[in-house]
């Protein structure tokens, strides 16, 4: 639909207005699943005036409904510019939620986008698009990085996996403040097949990290994992999150420790702590929150 044209874009407007009001609608996902095929307005290209377009449709629609949310699915049109974020309140990042794909999707897409605005979703396995069979701990900490959400019937779900997903939920809730405002940090390894992301806040008082196992590994034993962002000469308490983690067999030793593990923050970037037992275990995640001591609570 040629929305630049004044008739197009006055029906689209007072349709959808309308539905918005009389329904009591508070969310649209504005989806666009298909390319602009011979986009011609007036007989020129289209493509500039159609973009336009959409952008004064969607400020129009915000400025009667102020309360209204929209989703930019597919980016709103195959993009995730700064007109479309201008305008809308979170990106769907892909169709794609097999976990193993997301790494990827959610890494280069965060280049550009904060991880409040990417949509994530724990799914369903096998995943629909890919067809691969993940754990659910897998697919909760690939999902808690993002705009959470859940993609599945879970009226068919067991009992455990259930009670899994509800642990997952109030995680997530924890650590959203920080998920959505501290700083991304990644950090390069060796090997290709595991990666290391993580959040620290602002004040580099709290983070999380997640290491996350993509491939088999060359090496039995995995790298040193190294923690980057933190503050060097903090002590930081580091505790595993058991229901974002794959089971405690695949945990290091010092993350099976009965007292939580201290060290500081130049330590854990330099140095870095023994990886997990998932070398040969693609699908696997370990996620570790690390908290600052109090300085009445430090210790040499």
């Amino acid at each position: 639909m040629d929305v630049a044209h004044p008739d197009a874009y006055a029906y689209l407007l007072e349709r959808i207005s309308t539905l918005v009001g009389d329904v009591g609608i508070d969310y649209i996902k504005w989806d666009h699943n298909r390319d602009l095929a011979d986009a011609v307005h007036d007989g020129r290209p289209g493509v500039h005036a159609q973009t336009t377009a959409v952008y004064r449709l969607l400020d129009e629609l915000r400025a009667r409904h102020p309360g209204l949310e929209i989703e930019s699915c597919s980016s709103g049109g195959a993009r995730a510019d700064l007109g479309i974020l201008e305008r809308t309140d979170r990106i769907w990042g892909s169709d794609n939620i097999d976990p193993i794909e997301r790494q990827a999707v959610q890494r280069w897409t965060g280049l550009l986008l904060p991880l409040e605005l990417i949509g994530s979703h724990v799914g369903s396995a096998p995943a629909h698009i890919s067809h691969r069979d993940t754990a659910l701990a897998f697919r909760c900490a690939t999902a808690l990085f993002g705009h959470a959400g859940i993609e599945s019937d879970i009226s068919t779900w067991s009992k455990d996996d259930l009670t899994a997903l509800t642990s997952w939920v109030g995680a997530y809730k924890h650590l959203r403040p920080l998920l959505h405002g501290g700083d991304v940090v990644r950090t390069d390894r060796p090997d290709p097949a595991a990666w290391v992301h993580g959040v620290v806040s602002r004040d580099r008082s709290h983070a999380v990290f997640a290491y996350v196992q993509l491939g088999t590994s060359v090496a039995e034993n995995g790298a040193p994992v190294r923690l980057p962002g933190l503050e060097p000469d903090t002590r930081y308490s580091l505790r595993v999150r058991p229901e974002l983690s794959s089971p405690e067999h695949t945990w290091p030793a010092w993350a099976k420790r009965a007292t939580a593990l201290t060290m500081t923050g130049r330590y854990l970037a330099r140095v870095g702590l023994a990886a997990p037992n998932t070398a040969n275990r693609p699908g696997h995640a370990l996620v570790v929150e690390a908290q600052a001591q109090p300085p009445a609570a430090r210790t040499s």
